[in-house]
């Protein structure tokens, strides 16, 4: 049984609304047998980590991405960067919240490459993709919606792991990621139950693909309420506090979002979006270079 986690009423909130109850995310030690971690990670969709990478490499990212960003006055006046203290002076509207690329540093970082290496059994094979997202999530802000990655990576098989790395703490109201309960197994369904009604209809496998492409919302998102999609579907969201050094693996069709970073001490969370690769086997190539304007990925 998972443990329930609770927070002031309201403080936890997504874009519908309040979550209210809800449950955790199961944490794992890198250092755990890796067939435990294994089944761990196929039984839920998901391998929360806890302290993969070392806390000051960790922590050294973030101060240099905020001293960077510190001229253009998004922290408060006389805090240290490595805290991100957003400036309540200044508009949040005037600083957007996701970049590609820029986390080339933790793409190659020893532990997370060497722990998926040996997680994935794809040794030297395993291939972390070019093309990674660094979001930051500025209080007040809205959050990401609910969807799963598959639906960016259609040109190749499910077979990628994604690496969702927090840079610095991030309280349990201050916007981290959260994960549908059995929501890879719900991913799976729902891409299924759409192919099979199209080749029904007498497309193709490739055109069943880009007819459910088509048919998600211009984001790529399954829904912009995670509140109602949960209800919806009858699974709790899992939520938890994470900190710098913790990462959190999770499969293709692992259904998530994230909440609305009510941080009272108005942090900026910092995160970046990894993907790992067997690169033996047909993968989304158009991942592995960087962003290029209109290169429709």
């Amino acid at each position: 049984m998972r443990s329930r986690t609770e927070c002031q009423p309201g403080l936890l909130a997504v874009n519908d609304g309040p979550l209210g109850k809800v449950n955790s995310l199961q944490p794992s030690r890198p250092d755990e047998p890796l067939a435990q971690l294994r089944r761990r990670y196929e039984e839920d969709g998901y391998l929360f980590l806890k302290g993969l990478i070392p806390h000051d490499d960790v922590l050294k990212a973030r101060h240099e991405y905020f001293a960077m960003l510190q001229p253009t006055g998004v922290l408060e006046e006389g805090t240290r960067p490595v805290e991100g203290i957003f400036n309540p002076l200044k508009s949040p509207e005037d600083f957007p919240g996701i970049g590609a690329g820029g986390a080339e540093d933790f793409c190659r970082h020893p532990a997370l490459t060497s722990f998926i290496a040996r997680f994935t059994g794809w040794d030297s094979n395993s291939l972390g993709l070019r093309r990674s997202l660094l979001r930051n999530n500025i209080p007040g802000t809205k959050p990401i919606g609910v969807h799963y990655d598959q639906i960016f990576l259609r040109h190749g098989e499910p077979t990628s792991v994604t690496a969702w790395v927090p840079i610095g703490d991030i309280k349990l109201i201050g916007g981290g990621l959260i994960y549908l309960q059995d929501g890879d197994s719900l991913g799976q369904q729902i891409e299924n139950d759409f192919t099979l009604k199209a080749k029904a209809a007498g497309l193709s496998e490739q055109e069943a693909k880009d007819a459910f492409n088509n048919n998600m919302m211009a984001t790529g998102l399954l829904s912009e309420k995670p509140l109602a999609f949960s209800q919806e579907n009858q699974r709790a969201w899992l939520v938890a506090e994470y900190e710098a050094g913790d990462v959190v693996l999770h499969q293709p069709h692992t259904i998530h979002a994230s909440t609305i970073n009510n941080d009272p001490d108005r942090v900026i969370r910092l995160a970046t979006d990894l993907r790992f690769v067997d690169a033996s086997k047909p993968y989304d190539t158009r991942w592995n270079k960087f962003y290029e304007v209109g290169d429709g990925v």
